[in-house]
């Protein structure tokens, strides 16, 4: 998978399987839904794309693995980040035994600054409806991922993550449209959002090229389960 630096490196000669990590990295842009993906150096799969990923260090938890992988990625710390599944399929990986904890991350574009690192032969943001033939088992965790994201979204307040500080209601429904792919009727949706008590009005507006727009923040940027729609 992406964390191939090169396995044959890490080869255990009791044949024991490594831990690694695999992070599905979303953010929206102009409108779109994007995940991070990552162009693999070395190895069976080099030049084909992947998540970011990597081994799980001696000292670590899988959980810390995840959170360092995605800062060094991206340079976000406490973005949303939840467990997914674990990959375990012997034929996953043709250079040795690996066992995947994936995850799933949502980031605000503005907040990104993209770091290669030396491991990966490149790094971009593709939309998630034209994905790149992916490698090892990677088309399976973008799948799933996707189907997470759009469950998750409807009962937890998870959005704050893909939203800067100060945002308008208008945007708020932006996410949810583009994610759930499905038109929102606006006055129902805002008077929901607003009836959850989540928000925080802002004395201030946004002013643009139509009226202007009042902000709003989040009173809490923490996961919690509520029935958004």
């Amino acid at each position: 998978m992406s964390q191939v630096e090169s396995h044959h490196r890490f080869s255990d000669t009791q044949g024991h399987p490594w831990v690694a990590v695999d992070v599905v990295i979303f953010t929206l842009d102009r409108r779109a839904l994007q995940c991070l993906l990552v162009q693999v150096k070395e190895g069976p799969f080099a030049g084909k794309w992947a998540f970011p990923g990597g081994l799980v260090g001696a000292t670590e938890s899988v959980d810390e693995a995840a959170k360092r992988e995605l800062y060094e990625r991206t340079g976000v710390k406490n973005a949303y980040l939840e467990q997914l599944y674990t990959f375990g399929k012997p034929e996953r990986d043709p250079a040795t035994r690996v066992v995947s904890v994936s995850y799933l991350a949502l980031v605000s574009y503005p907040k990104i600054r993209l770091d290669l690192g030396a491991k990966y032969a490149a790094i971009r943001w593709f939309a998630v409806n034209r994905l790149p033939p992916l490698a090892y088992d990677h088309q399976q965790v973008a799948r799933l991922g996707l189907q997470r994201l759009r469950s998750k979204l409807q009962y937890a307040n998870i959005v704050y993550s893909l939203l800067p500080r100060e945002f308008t209601l208008g945007e708020v429904q932006e996410i949810y449209e583009t994610i759930l792919r499905r038109p929102l009727d606006r006055r129902n949706f805002r008077k929901r959002i607003l009836a959850l008590g989540l928000l925080t009005p802002l004395r201030r507006v946004r002013r643009g090229a139509h009226r202007p727009a009042f902000l709003y923040s989040f009173k809490q940027r923490r996961p919690m389960v509520i029935e958004m729609l």
